[in-house]
Order: C-alpha cells, then structure tokens, then sequence
C-alpha cells in the first residue's frame, strides 16, 4: 500500500483547485466565459493551470511506481517535495505580469528532474 505519494498528491490536488479557483476568479471578473480576448491576467492564470495539469499527473504516476517499487522514504519524500517545490516556483514565475522567467525556469526543470529521476528510478529497480 502507499504510503508516502498519496501525501503529496493530496498537497498537490489542493494546489490544483486553488489555481483553477484564480482562474475561475479571473474569468468572472474579466466576464469571459471562454478564450482570453487579450486579458493577459487570464491568460497566464490559464496557462500556470494547464500547464499543472499537463505535468503534474504524469509525475505523480512514476512517482506512485516508485513508491510500489519499494524506494526507500527519503528518495521519495525528496522527489515529492521538489515536484511540490517546483510546481510552486513555475506557479509564481508565470502569474507574474512582469514574469519572472527564473521561477519558471526552475520550476520546470524541477519538475523534468523528479519525471526522469523516478523514471531512471523505476527503470533501474526493473533490471534488478
């Protein structure tokens, strides 16, 4: 049973509602049902949402297959807390109006570490 990503995903779920709130937020104050129509405030909240959609899941699955692959806590713990970490840097360095790229950076070259290092991880536990 899991023990240790189910913890983290929870974390990470609640993330994901507060950005879909903003955007929820922002498509009422802006009073645009769909599109952008040049409301970059929008857009970007959109974007910082999708983008979470888009990466977060998948790392969570490889994450999961680790854990199931009997990974030792701290390798697990330290890849959640930087996906969390990373996902919380790209989050703040896209909402930004005046963007700030290092934060985005970061947070998805955070986010490829934890994907490919529980994929190397899953892929070295297989060959044993």
């Amino acid at each position: 049973m899991l023990a240790i990503v189910p913890v983290y995903a929870a974390i990470l779920a609640v993330m994901f509602v507060g950005l879909s709130i903003r955007v929820i937020g922002q498509r009422r104050s802006s009073k645009l049902p769909l599109g952008f129509q040049g409301d970059i405030a929008l857009e970007r909240r959109v974007r910082v949402q999708g983008n979470f959609a888009e990466y977060v899941p998948l790392a969570l699955l490889l994450l999961a297959f680790v854990e199931m692959r009997g990974a030792p806590a701290w390798l697990l713990h330290g890849l959640c807390a930087l996906l969390l970490a990373g996902r919380l840097s790209h989050a703040y360095g896209v909402s930004q109006m005046r963007e700030r790229f290092a934060f985005r950076v970061t947070g998805m070259a955070v986010t490829f570490t934890v994907i490919l290092a529980a994929s190397v991880a899953i892929l070295i536990r297989a060959l044993h």
